[in-house]
C-alpha cells in the first residue's frame, strides 16, 4: 500500500538553505561533492515516499545563481565502457545527457574533468566531443602513493599536477555519472590549487543515505546497504563524531576508512582541518522531513526484498552475484523480513501452485491484491495487467477488454510471420490491442485511463518475465519482482 511519508517541500528548503549556510561558514566559495543522483533518484524515491526522483535538483534551482556544476568521470570508465546500470548507457553518454539535461533546466556547467586520466584512443575521442560541444576539459591524474603518501600528494607533484579548473560561482558541484568517479579528489585538489592563489574555499559532501540521524539498523540505512550490497558498504557509528562530541551517528565504512587521510590533507593545505567527524563533512537534511517512520520503514524493507530479487534474476541470467545475494540475505535477517513480507509474492506463488502455469500478483496503492494467470491468449503479466485495471476503473470480471477476434490475429502475426514461438501476447501488445479497443469501446477507454493508477504499485511473477514486460512495467511505474525461475524463492528468518 502505498502512502507518502516524507515532506519533500520541507526537505527543499530546508537543503537549499543549509548549502547556503555551509558556503557562508568558508568565506563565500564551497566545493560540495554530490554523491549519488542529482536527479532520477529513484532509490530516494522508493524507501522516502513522497520524495520526488529531481527533488536534488529542485533543491540546486533555488541557488542556481550562485551553483555551477562540474562533472568527473575516470577515463578508466570510458575506455571499459562502464554502464550505467539503471539507464543501460555507458558513462561518456550520460555525461553529454547530463550536461544537457542541467543546461535545460537552467543549471550553469562549468566544465568536465577527466580523472585517472591517461592518453587512450575513447577518452581522446570523447575529450574532442565535449571541446568541439564548448564544453571546457580538464585533466587529473592518477597519483602515486594515493591516498597515504600524503606529504607527495598534497605537493607541486601531487595534486599540483592536475589542472587547475577554473570556476566562477560560490558554490561549485562535484556531480558524476556512478560511483569511483573521483568526485572526491577532484575537490581537494581544487582545495590545494585554491589555497596556492590565495583563496580560501570549503569542502562538503551531499550524500543523502545513509542519513546520519537515524538509528544505524532503521530500515532506510539498512535498504541503503541493499542498494550498494555490490560495492560491500557497511552503514557504521562514525566513531569521531562519538568522541568529539559524545553524540551518535551513522556513516558509512568508506567516508570513516578514508576521514584521517582528509584531515591530515586539510591540515597540509590549511594547517588545519575544519572538520572533526565524517558527519561533519556532510550537508544532509532528509532526516529531518520524514513525517510517517512507519511508511517509511515498510518502503525501506520492501526495497530491500526487491534488492535481493534483482540479485537472484541477475544470477540467474548470468552475473555472478554469489556474495551480493548471501549479504543482501544477512540483511534481510537482520530486517526481520523475508520473501514472505512481499504481499504480492505470496499471492502470485500461490495462484502457480494452483494452476502449475506461470502467474502475475500486484498490490495496488490501496492495498487490494490482482492476479493474473497464464492462459492460451495471455501471458501471466498481461492477464494481471488486464484484471487490475478492470478492477479499478470498476469493470465486471466478465467483462472482455479485448476480444478474443482481436488477439487472434495478432498471434497468428507473431507466430506465422515474425518468428516468435510464444504465440501469448506480451504487456505492450495487450496495451496496443487495448488502446485500439477504446476508440469505439467505451470499457476499454475506461480502462485505458486507469494507467496511470499504476505507478508506486507493487507486483511480483513466479517467473522470469521477458525484457519487454519488464520494461512496460518499469515505465508505468510498477514496482516489480520476479522469481528467478519457475519456483519459489524463498529464505526464513
Amino acid at each position: 500500500m502505498y502512502k507518502i511519508g516524507f515532506d519533500n517541500d520541507k526537505y527543499i528548503k530546508m537543503q537549499s538553505e543549509r548549502i547556503k549556510d555551509r558556503i557562508a561558514e568558508f568565506g563565500g566559495k564551497l566545493y560540495l561533492e554530490f554523491g549519488g543522483k542529482l536527479f532520477d533518484d529513484y532509490h530516494a524515491s522508493r524507501v522516502l515516499p513522497g520524495f520526488q526522483p529531481d527533488s536534488k535538483l529542485q533543491m540546486l534551482l533555488k541557488i542556481k545563481e550562485q551553483a555551477e556544476i562540474v562533472i568527473a568521470i575516470s577515463a578508466e570508465d570510458i575506455e571499459s565502457s562502464k554502464l550505467r546500470a539503471d539507464l543501460g548507457i555507458t558513462y561518456d553518454v550520460d555525461v553529454i545527457r547530463l550536461i544537457g539535461a542541467f543546461r535545460q533546466k537552467g543549471l550553469y556547467v562549468g566544465s568536465v574533468v577527466l580523472t585517472k586520466y591517461s592518453s587512450h584512443p575513447k577518452t581522446a575521442a570523447f575529450e574532442e566531443r565535449l571541446k568541439n560541444m564548448g564544453i571546457p576539459v580538464y585533466r587529473h591524474y592518477i597519483i602515486e602513493g594515493y591516498p597515504s603518501d600524503i606529504s607527495h600528494i598534497v605537493s607541486d607533484s601531487g595534486y599540483g599536477m592536475n589542472d587547475y579548473i577554473e570556476t566562477s560561482r560560490s558554490l561549485v558541484v562535484i556531480t558524476a555519472p556512478g560511483p569511483g568517479s573521483g568526485k572526491m579528489a577532484t575537490c581537494l585538489s581544487q582545495l590545494y590549487h585554491e589555497n596556492k592563489r590565495g583563496i580560501k574555499a570549503g569542502y562538503a559532501k551531499f550524500e543523502t543515505f545513509p542519513i546520519w540521524n537515524l538509528p544505524l539498523n532503521h530500515p532506510v540505512n539498512t535498504a541503503y546497504e541493499a542498494a550498494t550490497a555490490d560495492l560491500n558498504d557497511i552503514n557504521m557509528i562514525d566513531p569521531w563524531h562519538l568522541a568529539a562530541y559524545g553524540i551518535t551517528t551513522v556513516n558509512y565504512n568508506r567516508d570513516v576508512e578514508i576521514f584521517p587521510v582528509l584531515k591530515a590533507m586539510f591540515e597540509k593545505i590549511y594547517g588545519e582541518c575544519p572538520y572533526k567527524s565524517p558527519t561533519d563533512m556532510g550537508v544532509n537534511m532528509a532526516g529531518n522531513c520524514i513525517i510517517d517512520d512507519e511508511t517509511v520503514c515498510e518502503s525501506s524493507r520492501q526495497e530491500i526484498i526487491r534488492r535481493y530479487y534483482g540479485a537472484l534474476c541477475a544470477a540467474a541470467r548470468g552475473m555472478n552475484k554469489k556474495d551480493e545475494i548471501f549479504k543482501l540475505e544477512l540483511l534481510m535477517k537482520q530486517a526481520e523480513i523475508s520473501t514472505e513480507s512481499r504481499k504480492c509474492a505470496v499471492a502470485a506463488r500461490k495462484i502457480a501452485e494452483k494452476t502449475g502455469e506461470p502467474a502475475a500478483a500486484i498490490e495496488l496503492n490501496d492495498g487490494t491484491l490482482i492476479t493474473g494467470k497464464t492462459s492460451k491468449l495471455l501471458g501471466c503479466a498481461s492477464a494481471m495487467l488486464l484484471n487490475a485495471l478492470k478492477h479499478l476503473a470498476g469493470i465486471d470480471d466478465e467483462t472482455l477488454l479485448i476480444v478474443p477476434e482481436v488477439i487472434i490475429p495478432v498471434q497468428e502475426l507473431k507466430v506465422n510471420h515474425l518468428g516468435n514461438h510464444n504465440p501469448r501476447l506480451h504487456t505492450d501488445e495487450v496495451l496496443l490491442a487495448l488502446s485500439i479497443s477504446a476508440v469505439s469501446d467505451s470499457n476499454a477507454a475506461a480502462a485505458m485511463a486507469q494507467l496511470q493508477n499504476l505507478k508506486n504499485c507493487e507486483m511480483h511473477s513466479s517467473v522470469l518475465l521477458a525484457q519487454v514486460d519488464e520494461s512496460v512495467m518499469k515505465k508505468l511505474g510498477v514496482r516489480l519482482t520476479c522469481d528467478p525461475s519457475g519456483g519459489a524463492a524463498k529464505i526464513t528468518v
